[in-house]
C-alpha cells in the first residue's frame, strides 16, 4: 500500500512541473490561489491519500505541553481526552479562593475565533452561579438557531440588578457527531454569523472575542474555523491555504479537525464556495435580475438559467443501490413506480403502524428541508392499488399537518387508484385505516377536504400493553391547474394561494410536515418545496436564493426538479409573487 500512494504521488507531480504554479507542489505550504482551487480538488479526488498525507503532516505540530488539562483534579472536566487545551492558550478563570485547579476550564484561545456561542436553554430564567440568564429572542431555520441571552448579576442584599450584556448564540442543529453536513447549509450559516457580528461590530467597538464550541471542543469547531479563516483569507488575499491553517489550528489546541474524512470536507466546502459563489440577491433587485438571467452568453449559448441549472445537476449527490438497500429489497420492489426513484435509507420516512406480516416500514417517499425546518416536507407519489394503506400510515405515523396533492389524474384507474373518500362517506384503506370525511371547500383551481384518520390497533403486543391510536385530523389540498404532462401548472397565483391556503391551516394545528404528493414523486413535488422555501426567505429576510433552494431539495432525491423549465419557472414565479 505504501508503493502504490508513493507511485501516486509521483504521477502527481509529473502532472504538474511549472514551478510557479502551486499546484507543481504535493503539499501545499503556500496559498493556493482560488482560480487554482478547482484542479487543487480534482487531484485529491483522483487521488484521496493527498488529503492523508496532508493531515497526517499537519497533526504533526500538536507539540506544546497540556500540564494543567491532564492533572487529575481536572480530568472529569473534559469530554474527551483527546480535545484538551494546551498551557500556553488555554482560557484562564478567576480561581476560587484556596480551592486548587478553579481556574481550568477545557477552553482554548485561538487566532481564529468566529462564533459567539452559548449551552442551549429553556425560555425561562436560569442561573448558573451568579450568573442569571434569560432568553430575548430566537430566530429558527432549517440547519440552525440564533438566540439573543441577556445575562446579568444582581446584587443580593438589594436584588438589583448590577451587571448586564446582552450575548448571541449561533446553534447550528443539524451536523451530528462522526458525521459532516452539507456544504452550502454550512456555508449559509456562516453568511449569517458574519452578517449579524458584523453589524455589532460595526455599532460596537467594545465587543469582546468570539467563543466556538462543539461537544468536545475538537473535530466539528476545528472544521468551522478551517472554513471561516479560509474565506476571510480568500477576501483579503484571493486565496485558500487548508494544509495552512490546519497546521495553525493544531498549535493553537488539540483535536481541532480530529479526522480526514472532516479535513477533506473543508476541500469540499470551499469548493462549493468557490463554484456557486453568492447566489442570493435581495428581494427588489428581483426583476432586474431576472432580465440579466435570461440573456445568453454569447461564448455557450446559454443563459444564467441554464447555467446554473447545470451546476445544480453537477453537484447533486449520487446514491448507490446500498445507499438505497430499503426500496430494492424484494418485497417493496412493487412498491415503486419507478425503481430507479427510490429514496436513500437516510432520509426516508420510516412507517411504524403495524397493519399484517405482509407489511413493511416502506413506502416510496424521502424528507425534504424546508427555509425554517429541517424535514419539513414529505415527498411522495401517488399510492399504487397496494399501497394506499401505507399512504395513510405515512401521514398518520409522522403526524403530518397537510397534504398537498399536485395533479389531477384524467381519471381514476388501476394506475391512479382513488386514495381518499370522494364523498361524505368513510373509507377503509389497508387493513388498520378508516378516513372519515370532515368538511371539504373547492374553488376554481384548488379543492380541499378536511379528514380524520381512524387507526385500528391490531398488533397482540400493542393490544396487550393497552396502546391506544388516537384519531388525527388532516386537511387535503389538491391543485387542478396542473395538467398532466405539464412541466408547469398553467396558474402561478392559485400556486401561490395554494401555499397560503396550507400555511393558515397548519397555522391553526400543529406544524407538522407537510406530505407533497404529486405522480410520481419527482419534478413537481420539488418546485413546490424550492418555491415555497424561497417565499419563506423572502418574508423573513427580504431575499430570494432559488439557486440553494433548488439544491437543497434535491440532496435527498436528486430527480427533484428534475428539469430546466420547472427551475426558470420557479425564478419567474416569483416576479408574480
Amino acid at each position: 500500500m505504501l508503493n502504490s500512494g508513493l507511485i501516486s504521488l509521483d504521477k502527481v507531480k509529473l502532472s504538474a512541473r511549472d514551478e510557479k504554479n502551486p499546484l507543481s507542489q504535493t503539499m501545499p505550504d503556500k496559498p493556493t490561489e482560488l482560480r487554482h482551487f478547482g484542479k487543487l480538488c480534482e487531484q485529491r479526488r483522483k487521488f484521496p491519500i493527498l488529503y492523508k498525507l496532508e493531515f497526517q503532516t499537519a497533526v504533526k505540530v500538536e507539540t506544546n505541553t497540556c500540564r494543567h488539562a491532564s492533572r487529575k483534579a481536572n480530568a472529569h472536566k473534559n469530554q474527551n481526552p483527546k480535545c484538551i487545551p494546551y498551557d500556553y492558550n488555554r482560557v484562564v478563570l478567576d480561581k476560587y479562593e484556596n480551592i486548587p485547579d478553579t481556574d481550568y476550564v477545557n477552553a482554548s484561545y485561538v487566532d481564529v475565533m468566529c462564533v459567539q456561542y452559548w449551552p442551549p436553554n429553556r425560555e425561562k430564567e436560569e442561573i448558573y452561579g451568579d450568573i442569571h440568564i434569560t432568553v430575548q429572542s430566537e430566530e429558527e431555520l432549517a440547519n440552525f438557531h440564533i438566540r439573543t441571552f441577556r445575562l446579568f448579576k444582581v446584587n443580593k442584599d438589594t436584588k438589583a440588578v448590577t451587571e448586564e450584556r446582552l450575548l448571541l448564540q449561533f446553534h447550528y442543529t443539524e451536523w451530528h457527531s462522526h458525521t459532516c453536513p452539507f456544504s452550502n447549509a454550512i456555508l449559509e450559516f456562516r453568511r449569517r454569523v458574519r452578517s449579524v457580528v458584523g453589524t455589532i461590530i460595526k455599532a460596537n467597538s467594545q465587543v469582546g472575542p468570539m467563543l466556538v464550541h462543539c461537544n468536545d471542543g475538537g473535530g466539528r469547531s476545528g472544521v468551522y474555523l478551517a472554513i471561516d479563516a479560509n474565506m476571510e483569507l480568500a477576501e483579503e488575499e484571493d486565496s485558500f491555504h487548508v494544509f495552512g491553517y490546519l497546521k495553525k489550528l493544531r498549535q493553537s489546541r488539540k483535536g481541532l479537525i480530529e479526522n480526514v474524512d472532516q479535513y477533506k470536507f473543508v476541500y469540499d466546502t470551499l469548493e462549493e464556495f468557490v463554484i456557486s459563489g453568492n447566489s442570493w440577491f435581495p428581494v427588489k433587485e428581483l426583476s432586474q435580475r431576472l432580465k440579466e438571467k435570461s440573456v445568453k452568453d454569447n461564448v455557450t449559448k446559454m443563459n444564467a438559467y441554464q447555467r446554473e441549472y447545470a451546476q445544480i445537476c453537477k453537484q447533486t449527490p449520487r446514491f448507490t443501490i446500498g445507499d438505497c438497500a430499503g426500496g430494492h429489497r424484494g418485497d417493496n420492489r412493487d412498491k415503486n413506480r419507478d425503481v430507479l426513484c427510490v429514496p436513500p435509507d437516510n432520509f426516508r420516512p420510516y412507517l411504524t403502524s403495524f397493519q399484517g406480516n405482509s407489511f413493511t416500514d416502506y413506502i416510496n417517499a424521502v424528507f425534504v428541508d424546508g427555509y425554517t425546518k429541517p424535514r419539513e416536507y414529505i415527498v411522495t407519489e401517488w399510492p399504487l392499488q397496494k399501497t394506499c394503506g401505507e399512504f395513510w400510515s405515512l401521514v398518520y405515523d409522522h403526524e403530518c399537518s397537510a397534504i398537498v396533492v399536485l395533479c389531477q389524474p384524467p381519471q381514476l384507474s388501476q394506475q391512479y387508484p382513488s386514495c381518499w373518500p370522494e364523498g361524505r362517506h368513510s373509507k377503509k384503506y389497508g387493513p388498520v385505516f378508516t378516513i372519515d370525511h370532515i368538511s371539504h371547500n373547492h374553488y376554481a383551481n384548488i379543492k380541499s377536504w378536511i379528514f380524520r384518520i381512524n387507526k385500528k390497533v391490531i398488533s397482540l403486543t400493542e393490544l396487550m400493553a393497552g396502546v391506544k391510536a388516537p384519531p388525527r385530523t388532516v386537511q387535503l389540498f389538491q391543485l387542478i391547474c396542473w395538467p398532466m404532462g405539464h412541466k408547469v401548472p398553467t396558474s402561478t397565483n392559485s400556486l401561490v394561494e395554494l401555499m397560503n391556503m396550507v400555511e393558515r391551516w397548519r397555522q391553526k394545528t400543529d406544524y407538522g410536515p407537510v406530505c407533497v404528493v404529486s405522480p410520481d414523486g419527482r419534478s413537481r413535488a420539488g418546485v413546490y418545496c424550492a418555491a415555497n422555501a424561497c417565499i419563506e426567505q423572502v418574508i423573513q429576510h427580504g431575499e430570494v436564493d432559488v439557486f440553494q433552494a433548488v439544491k437543497t431539495v434535491r440532496r435527498h432525491r436528486p430527480q427533484l426538479v428534475d428539469n430546466m423549465v420547472s427551475g426558470g419557472f420557479i425564478q419567474v414565479f416569483f416576479d408574480n409573487f
